[in-house]
């Protein structure tokens, strides 16, 4: 059973909306989603999200619901979720123009969706990097206008990885706003590699790519470049707690890696935050032991089927030391998403 007393905040938690706008013209750019009805059972209304007229995913009320999502929090022992878009909906591939008004519909439906919460729901924008002046922009109007607390990326810009010094003025901005970055999978490399259905994208491929986005983040410098960024990554870091030692190795080993790394690859990942989904206890202790317990915050992918049902109750079963607990259960969330005014349980 969950601890009642341990109230969570929940990171990684995602949102569809139950309409997206219609496209202003007949010419409907590739890429642009819709939904359609796809009826309701199990006490559920069910909708296909739809991509280029074929169905990406189907996905329940709960993605758009917030009394259905605020009924579901107490058992899985939380006070707080942030919300952030399904990486699909990312739309780095449209031109920007595209995709400018389609991440403004989703920052601002979030921004409902937090106000109808009464403050259980806290919100994470989504920004055009494809264009880093436009996702400034966007980032910008999310947090000053419309008061979400943070941003969410993929694991990497249209094949861009996200040390590229080209995303650096984007990395600024966030430290300038004092805004915190969520890096989610997207479009993950290595499928080819793959046999299976294509739920093994989001079993396998996922991890794997978050785990090169962080190793970028640490090969490309840009904790140096920006040292009061705070980023976090999605499924533990997927990866990058087995690449790291072979990463630290690297750089003692290689010339080349010490002149392009200036500080010591262990040293900068114990600056990186990372969610616990791992679906695993063991794994849990080993991201606290590799990363440091102050690094980690819940995580649990609601309200998709491949989610953490009680993810309060993987990290009690770690059992850490109270304090520690706690930490991981809501203190590290608070530090990171920097709410400086909350309040255990409120």
């Amino acid at each position: 059973m969950t601890h009642t007393a341990l109230l969570g905040i929940d990171i990684h938690a995602h949102v569809v909306p139950a309409h997206f706008p219609a496209w202003v013209d007949r010419h409907i750019p590739s890429g642009w989603p819709s939904t359609t009805e796809a009826g309701c059972h199990n006490g559920h209304c069910h909708r296909h999200v739809m991509i280029d007229g074929k169905v990406y995913r189907t996905v329940d009320d709960r993605c758009w619901s917030v009394p259905q999502r605020l009924a579901d929090l107490p058992g899985m022992g939380l006070a707080h979720q942030v919300i952030s878009p399904m990486p699909e909906l990312l739309s780095y591939w449209l031109d920007a123009d595209h995709a400018r008004p389609l991440l403004r519909y989703l920052n601002e439906t979030i921004a409902e969706m937090v106000a109808e919460s009464g403050g259980t729901l806290l919100g994470l924008a989504a920004v055009p990097l494809q264009e880093v002046s436009a996702a400034i922009d966007e980032l910008e109007y999310a947090v000053q206008q419309l008061g979400l607390v943070g941003v969410e990326i993929g694991s990497h810009i249209n094949g861009i990885p996200l040390g590229d010094k080209q995303l650096r003025p984007f990395f600024d901005a966030c430290v300038a706003l004092d805004v915190p970055v969520f890096v989610h999978a997207l479009k993950p490399t290595g499928m080819d590699r793959l046999v299976g259905p294509s739920q093994l994208q989001q079993v396998l491929a996922y991890p794997s790519d978050v785990g090169l986005a962080a190793a970028s983040v640490i090969t490309g410098n840009l904790l140096l470049d920006c040292p009061a960024l705070r980023i976090a990554f999605s499924h533990g870091g997927g990866t990058f707690a087995s690449l790291l030692p072979r990463l630290q190795q690297g750089w003692h080993t290689f010339p080349a890696l010490r002149d392009q790394i200036a500080v010591a690859p262990a040293e900068l990942a114990r600056r990186l935050f990372f969610d616990t989904l791992v679906f695993d206890t063991a794994t849990l202790r080993h991201l606290a032991a590799t990363f440091g317990t102050s690094q980690l915050m819940l995580g649990s992918d609601y309200p998709f089927n491949f989610h953490e049902r009680r993810p309060v109750d993987q990290v009690l079963a770690c059992t850490f030391s109270s304090d520690v607990t706690a930490d991981l259960v809501y203190g590290n969330a608070v530090h990171f998403l920097g709410l400086s005014n909350y309040q255990k349980g409120i």
